[in-house]
């Protein structure tokens, strides 16, 4: 759980703002579209191996030992990860206005547009720049979310006497 929260903390912090620093919309939209879709990939993949484990460890603990707090651990781990299916939502938006774009600018340069266009749709910096601070106010809920489960983790295992 902590490399959740760390990854979570550093997207909202440190990578989003930088990113909102690029001079170019296009560039800072193909930046910040590449990624989300890996971070949302790599957070899914530790979020199922942390609930995963909490599980486990509740259901193969002998009935003395399954204590609660693996159980409520898990549940903010899914919490915390139910904020992909917003950022995923978002993300296939922005990926669908990508593609409609690009289909326009690839029909315009076949009718006499600049070729040097067709490949790279141009972006909105105020839809960017909305886009990323949404994925940044979610990194910042997911860390918030993914630090109250590690502090019920570590109060679980003080009560559990180590």
């Amino acid at each position: 759980m902590p490399s959740k929260f760390g990854v979570s903390y550093t997207l909202s912090t440190v990578t989003i703002p930088s990113l909102l620093a690029l001079p170019s919309a296009t560039t800072a939209h193909h930046t910040f579209l590449h990624l989300q879709s890996l971070s949302i990939l790599n957070l899914r993949a530790l979020s199922t191996l942390s609930a995963g484990s909490l599980l486990l460890g509740y259901i193969l603990s002998p009935r003395y030992a399954q204590h609660p707090y693996l159980l409520w651990t898990a549940l903010t781990v899914g919490i915390s990860a139910g904020t992909d299916l917003w950022l995923s939502q978002d993300a296939r938006k922005l990926l669908a206005r990508d593609r409609r774009r690009a289909g326009s600018d690839s029909s315009a340069s076949s009718s006499g547009g600049d070729a040097l266009g067709a490949d790279v749709p141009s972006a909105n910096g105020e839809e960017v720049k909305n886009g990323m601070e949404r994925f940044q106010v979610a990194q910042a809920a997911r860390a918030g979310i993914a630090g109250l489960g590690f502090l019920m983790s570590v109060v679980g295992i003080w009560g559990d006497g180590f």
